[in-house]
């Protein structure tokens, strides 16, 4: 069980806690630029779509300075940022500065490099900047920022690998940006209310749905199917079923296995959701998916099973789906409520660890191991809960009851959107370098996963992602962006 004695415990020592307090940083920053006229957040950069290289880099508010100063600037302040965190996480802040600091210019570069117009504009923006073709590959820049990190984490020298690793911490990145997306909601919530809460209630009814099936299939395919003991059968289950890593050391937490049991589950989890993340998207925009955009968002965060990769394949697919709508429908949906679709429903998932977790602590306390003497201590709910879902939800309500209530639309934007716009989808694009850099495939080869393997990839064709999508139509089918303008 976990070894904490107040509800404070850990608040300023895990990553859960600094994913919330970042993120939240940055919204205050924003509310507060909003409230007094002050640019705060405006330096942020940006990384726009580009035939000249000289215009592939800006800060969000574009007059405020150059595009240089903002990138400068930005990496200056995200980096003292992220080593506070790591300072108080108790980590090598000299190692986790220099690599983070290598980690931060290689992402700005493939950032840059992957939004030239040759690769993603729509053949409706090929005209405003003079081109007479390109690939149209929305979100090249997150599949890009994948595929050389798997190339650094894979074929590089180890030593520098193992450099790399050091500040590579894609559930970390990915909570900081989850926790910001939540004022994008707040923000859509201000013009689109009833559709938001929606949403909301959707996302919810179908998490739930979900989760009554997954778990209980899963761990009877693990345990009877292939005879793998309970703490394998356990943690494999919460790993798929619920919210992937976070899901699999909670359990793993919970229940007392092994440290080695969680560990592996942890990598089948990584490999299987960059699989996923490659493969869904262009499967959901390019099939009778694309007539229900909200359902299609909703199924990826009921079967890619980490946060990192659902959001980031939430991302690819609002920008391939709203790429073909302009050009077949000519309907131009708002950007992000796809996204949203996505993290709202992993986000409900999300919100079981604590309970699942408390759960399956008393399950093998008094059940399993019948330890005698053992009780589980009430706030071990409290400790459990992914505290960077919290800052999601403090993010989206503040966001939109002060705009609701206190300050004009127009002058929450001016603060909220370069935390909700450029600062969140920086740190998107460090998750994806992160996830590449520590995704090991040797490593996961020597220590035997292959049956674990086959168990995770048979339960996520037969079980996940058929019940998943059902679940996904069934709650969401109907429901399509608003539109701009």
């Amino acid at each position: 069980m976990a070894e904490q004695n107040s509800w404070t415990s850990g608040m300023f020592l895990t990553e859960d806690w600094w994913a919330f307090w970042i993120g939240i940083f940055f919204v205050f920053l924003g509310i507060l630029a909003g409230a007094t006229g002050i640019d705060l957040t405006g330096w942020m950069i940006w990384f726009p779509k580009w035939s000249n290289l000289g215009q592939s880099l800006r800060p969000d508010h574009s007059e405020l300075m150059s595009g240089v100063s903002s990138l400068i600037l930005s990496y200056i302040i995200y980096t003292g940022a992220t080593c506070i965190g790591a300072k108080a996480m108790k980590m090598d802040v000299k190692r986790y500065f220099l690599s983070f600091t290598v980690i931060f210019w290689l992402t700005a570069a493939l950032f840059i490099l992957s939004r030239n117009a040759y690769i993603q504009a729509t053949s409706i923006e090929r005209a405003k900047y003079g081109i007479d073709w390109s690939l149209s590959i929305g979100g090249a820049h997150y599949i890009v920022a994948l595929l050389v990190g798997l190339i650094i984490g894979n074929l590089f020298p180890r030593n520098f690998r193992e450099f790399m690793r050091q500040a590579a911490r894609p559930e970390w990145f990915i909570k900081i940006a989850i926790v910001c997306l939540g004022t994008k909601l707040g923000m859509k919530a201000i013009d689109a209310t009833g559709f938001a809460m929606e949403l909301l209630i959707s996302g919810m009814c179908a998490t739930i749905a979900a989760y009554l099936l997954f778990w209980p299939l899963v761990y009877t395919l693990a345990r009877k199917g292939f005879k793998v003991s309970r703490e394998w059968a356990a943690t494999l289950a919460s790993g798929i079923s619920i919210c992937g890593v976070s899901a699999a050391i909670a359990t793993g937490g919970a229940i007392r296995a092994r440290p080695i049991v969680p560990v592996m589950v942890s990598g089948i989890i990584v490999v299987y959701a960059l699989i996923e993340l490659i493969i869904l998207p262009p499967v959901l925009t390019y099939t009778p998916w694309f007539n229900e955009p909200m359902s299609a968002g909703a199924s990826l965060g009921l079967t890619v099973k980490t946060d990192g990769a659902d959001a980031a394949a939430g991302a690819i697919t609002d920008q391939l789906m709203r790429t073909r709508a302009m050009e077949e429908l000519g309907v131009q949906w708002e950007e992000g409520w796809i996204t949203a679709s996505s993290v709202m429903t992993k986000i409900w998932i999300d919100m079981f660890i604590g309970v699942w977790a408390l759960v399956l602590a008393m399950l093998w306390l008094y059940y399993v191991e019948k330890r005698p003497g053992e009780r589980v201590q009430k706030m071990e709910i409290w400790w459990r809960f992914p505290k960077f879902v919290l800052g999601y939800f403090v993010a989206w309500f503040a966001v939109m009851f002060i705009g609701l209530t206190v300050m004009p639309a127009e002058s929450m934007d001016f603060g909220i959107h370069p935390v909700e716009g450029p600062l969140r989808k920086f740190f998107f694009m460090l998750t994806f370098t992160s996830i590449g850099l520590v995704t090991d495939f040797r490593k996961l080869s020597e220590e035997g996963m292959g049956r674990l393997a086959l168990i995770y990839g048979l339960a996520l064709l037969i079980i996940i992602i058929p019940i998943g999508w059902i679940l996904a139509w069934i709650f969401h089918h109907g429901m399509v962006p608003p539109t701009v303008g």
